[in-house]
């Protein structure tokens, strides 16, 4: 039987690794309409995109020993080396440990062995081409000498090749993202408020948390989830099950509307893809369940699936933008989690979640960015939550993101506002890892060979669109009433038989 727990290996190996696969596989689906706004995209951003991608060749295909390669992430080194100080100025601004100058040391090593390897290579593939004539027995004898000679220094050399790129991904994994230039900087108190809707609910009566209202309904049991499955487990029950299964189908259908394609996502996945996604799935904090005596996780949230659901691929840019929404359940370890926050359903180890996520052209990713927070924003708004957007200040981005909103709406029961959801622009920051990529159209007056044209990485973003247990929260304690009854938000309604009220159970 296996089993569940915490993985702790060395930290040299945790953490967010800049590797994927060498794209395998092109993709031509289903045409889609392309979306003319195009906003200028921030070149900051392109930190670590690589349209002029620095690759290691350690192969040898001139009878000298073969070294296996490594996988490498689509790092653009010369770009960081050429914008080292706006690169340092992010790591600083981000409260990053990443090491730069040990990166562009580690670089310039690299290069400087890799020009070796070349020299060396010339040379032999030089002796080679002498050999081919006729030649004295004694000359015959020195170059072979010569070429044994040279074919050692070979190996050497691109065993340090080898050990030099990895070494240098190891560190470079650790560099985040660049950064909007918009984006405040400091800690999370440094944090913008980028808009402001509704009003706190007002109340006559003394206001319950949801973990009260909840065991008087009779819809929650956290006691006996307790003695099943641990602390932070729940069981729903009753109309709280309808509740859950409501927001689920009203938030699907709503998003559908607006274009998105549904999904159900696996919920175990391989370890790698959680580290190219930018997650650490392994190590004394993380938030990653990792199953004991594989390379796979518990996902925390459908962006790691769906982030990979296009894993080394080049995509038709006629396909561009791809819309999922993708209902899953996820896991979350909450390691370091502690405080009043934690009571009943505000912080738990599983729960349900609708998550959008938009695969795009580079040019287009801020505009999506936009889109996301504004869908989030209407379906908060419909039912009638009173909330506020966040621009999210660099220390609390986290590595993938480029820019992150927070959604925090107001809980009564708690007495303060706490984050239902969140938008993300990843940039390439994800696709450069995971190996998506586009191929855009060409023109047709060009001779370029169909499927041979020049390809970019892809832009990932994502968004919640409904976090089931803080959406109860929320609805629980804003639509509470003397009676100790909730009422239903209208929309919700079709999606729950026509129930308008939950009512206290009769004793």
């Amino acid at each position: 039987m296996q089993t569940v727990k915490l993985a702790a290996i060395p930290a040299a190996f945790s953490s967010s690794c800049f590797m994927f696969r060498p794209v395998t596989k092109t993709l031509g689906l289903i045409s889609r309409r392309n979306h003319s706004q195009k906003p200028p995209f921030r070149l900051l951003a392109r930190a670590f995109s690589a349209p002029a991608l620095q690759t290691i060749d350690t192969t040898d295909n001139k009878g000298g020993v073969a070294v296996k390669p490594q996988w490498k992430a689509a790092i653009d080194f010369k770009w960081i080396r050429d914008n080292k100080e706006a690169v340092s100025a992010n790591i600083r601004n981000r409260n990053s440990n990443a090491n730069l100058e040990l990166v562009l040391e580690l670089y310039e090593k690299m290069l400087n062995v890799q020009k070796e390897v070349d020299r060396l290579r010339e040379e032999r593939n030089a002796v080679a081409n002498k050999m081919k004539g006729k030649l004295e027995p004694s000359e015959r004898q020195k170059l072979i000498e010569e070429g044994k000679n040279l074919k050692e220094g070979l190996v050497t050399l691109e065993e340090d090749l080898v050990n030099l790129t990895d070494e240098l991904q190891q560190e470079a994994q650790c560099i985040p993202n660049m950064t909007h230039p918009d984006v405040p900087v400091g800690g999370e108190d440094c944090s913008i408020i980028r808009k402001m809707v509704g009003n706190p609910s007002a109340f006559n009566f003394p206001v319950k948390d949801h973990f009260q209202l909840g065991k008087a309904l009779d819809i929650f049991d956290f006691d006996a989830a307790a003695e099943v499955s641990g602390s932070k487990f729940y069981y729903l029950k009753n109309e709280a099950v309808m509740l859950e299964m409501g927001l689920i189908n009203w938030t699907l259908s709503e998003v559908i509307k607006r274009g998105f394609t549904p999904l159900t996502t696996p919920e175990i996945v391989r370890s790698s893809v959680v580290e190219k996604c930018g997650f650490q799935p392994r190590g004394a904090n993380t938030q990653v369940y990792s199953i004991e005596g594989t390379d796979q996780c518990l996902i925390g949230t459908a962006e790691i699936p769906v982030g990979g659901i296009h894993m080394d691929s080049i995509l038709s840019e006629s396909l561009l933008p791809l819309k999922y929404a993708a209902f899953s359940h996820c896991f979350r370890t909450e390691a370091g989690a502690a405080g009043t926050a934690t009571r009943g359903l505000y912080r738990v180890h599983q729960f349900s979640k609708l998550e959008m996520f938009i695969f795009c052209q580079p040019e287009e990713s801020d505009s999506y960015h936009e889109e996301l927070i504004r869908i989030e924003e209407d379906l908060y708004s419909s039912l009638g939550l009173h909330f506020k957007t966040v621009d999210m200040a660099t220390e609390d981005l986290g590595a993938p993101a480029y820019r992150k909103f927070d959604v925090e709406a107001w809980m009564p029961g708690l007495g303060r506002y706490g984050e239902i959801s969140s938008a993300s622009n990843c940039t390439d920051y994800q696709s450069r890892r995971l190996g998506i990529r586009y191929r855009a159209s060409q023109p047709s007056s060009t001779n370029t060979k169909k499927g041979k044209g020049p390809t970019r990485f892809v832009h990932t973003l994502n968004a919640t669109a409904c976090a089931i247990p803080r959406m109860i929260i929320c609805l629980l304690e804003n639509y509470q009433q003397e009676d100790g009854s909730v009422i239903i938000p209208e929309p919700l309604r079709p999606f729950m038989g026509g129930l308008e009220r939950i009512s206290p159970k009769c004793s």
